[in-house]
């Protein structure tokens, strides 16, 4: 009978091992890695930013915030955090995931020095249709494409960073001016 339970114990465990083991991070970065255009970017980056959920909302002034984690060549190596503020016509709420890929060492170290904020120049690529432009950031405009699984987005580097995000859920609209500010924490 103990040898029965211990056999039916170790078949439990093997099912919900990926459940123990999965998190919203690795969960992430696998939504990325199998979302057309960014797949790419997995392949020759020095690392990138992932935040499985930044949340925002606004009424006339709106904010953004979400945790993530940053991997060197695929290698956990710390904390960062994204704060956004913005004013301007917008209204309502939204979820959503972001990806930050560092084309070289110099890039991640402009990021690492602790503050970064990203310029106006900067694209986030949407790689839903429901993403539209209302995400983005300082100035940004998203380029949309048909879902999850199939996008085909036109994603590039500039100035060593490209960014592409997946709408979670909500309903925003925004015509803004807004800025993301990180801060990084390296490992202890």
């Amino acid at each position: 009978m103990r040898h029965h339970f211990t056999k039916l114990l170790a078949a439990a465990l093997l099912l919900w091992a990926p459940a123990l083991w999965a998190n919203p991070y690795t969960d992430t970065v696998s939504l990325f890695r199998n979302a057309g255009e960014s797949a790419r970017f997995f392949d020759n980056c020095y690392g990138y930013a992932v935040f499985p959920t930044i949340g925002k909302a606004g009424l006339v002034v709106g904010g953004a915030h979400g945790s993530g984690r940053v991997y060197v060549h695929g290698v956990y190596v710390g904390n960062t955090t994204v704060n956004q503020l913005s004013a301007g016509f917008q209204a309502g709420g939204q979820a959503y995931s972001q990806i930050v890929f560092f084309e070289d060492r110099r890039a991640f170290d402009e990021f690492a020095k602790g503050n970064f904020e990203f310029g106006a120049d900067v694209n986030a690529v949407a790689i839903t249709a429901a993403a539209g432009g209302s995400i983005g950031t300082t100035g940004a405009s998203a380029e949309a494409s048909g879902g999850k699984k199939d996008a085909l987005t036109a994603g590039r580097y500039y100035k060593g960073l490209a960014v592409f995000t997946i709408v979670k859920g909500g309903a925003m609209y925004q015509a803004t001016v807004a800025g993301q500010k990180f801060s990084y924490t390296p490992k202890a």
